[in-house]
């Protein structure tokens, strides 16, 4: 079936996901609450495993509570830091989030009973987490395409930021999502232009019929 959307829209698509990027750098400026929105609706149209739409999203607009977010940040950075050894310093010098300087600040959370969600869950009970990714993404790229920065934070324990929050339990935390108006976009990830690491080949990440290591002669 031939698509039916005309070449530019095509185009279009490649190249936010292309110019999507992780952001840790923000210009002062709060978000239009439509545009804010229509992000969390494009993140509500994600696809979700037997339909269960485990994504919640908390708003934080206390500027205490964002503050409390930003040292449990802190802690984890430094917990992270100490976990990587040689690269203790390296790390340390990196940006690795906006908490204090960004628009909006958002939690995405795995919702609570998530037990009775037995579809397409029962022999691969992550798939809950996998449609919250799903939900983040489709945020991300609405993100980019509207201008906006976006970035995933993960540094954080997950129990503390889950009792901080009064996230149920059986609930949890899965990103701290700062969005905000940006000067502009990495060329490349950010990771990869302070040589944390570089993008791997695709040719090296996909098999034919059963795994290969491409390691081995």
């Amino acid at each position: 079936m031939q698509s039916s959307f005309d070449q530019a829209a095509i185009d279009a698509v490649y190249r936010v996901i292309a110019e999507r990027r992780d952001v840790r750098h923000f210009v002062p400026g709060a978000v239009d609450e439509d545009l804010l929105m229509r992000l969390l609706a494009a993140a509500h149209q994600a696809p979700s495993v037997g339909l269960m739409q485990p994504w919640r999203f908390i708003r934080i607009q206390k500027p205490a509570l964002r503050e409390q977010m930003y040292q449990l940040v802190d802690e984890e950075r430094q917990a992270t830091a100490t976990a990587l050894g040689d690269r203790n310093e390296e790390f340390m010098r990196l940006k690795v989030e906006g908490i204090r300087e960004c628009g909006e600040v958002l939690v995405a959370a795995l919702m609570d009973q998530r037990e009775k969600h037995v579809f397409g869950r029962r022999t691969l009970p992550e798939m809950d987490l996998a449609s919250v990714a799903c939900a983040i993404q489709n945020m991300w790229l609405a993100a980019r395409a509207e201008g906006l920065g976006m970035g995933w934070v993960s540094l954080f324990d997950p129990a503390k930021l889950a009792a901080l929050l009064g996230i149920p339990e059986g609930g949890k935390p899965v990103a701290i999502i700062c969005l905000g108006h940006v000067a502009g976009f990495y060329p490349k990830p950010m990771l990869e232009l302070e040589g944390w690491a570089a993008r791997g080949k695709l040719a090296d990440l996909v098999f034919t019929d059963r795994w290969q290591d491409n390691n081995c002669a």
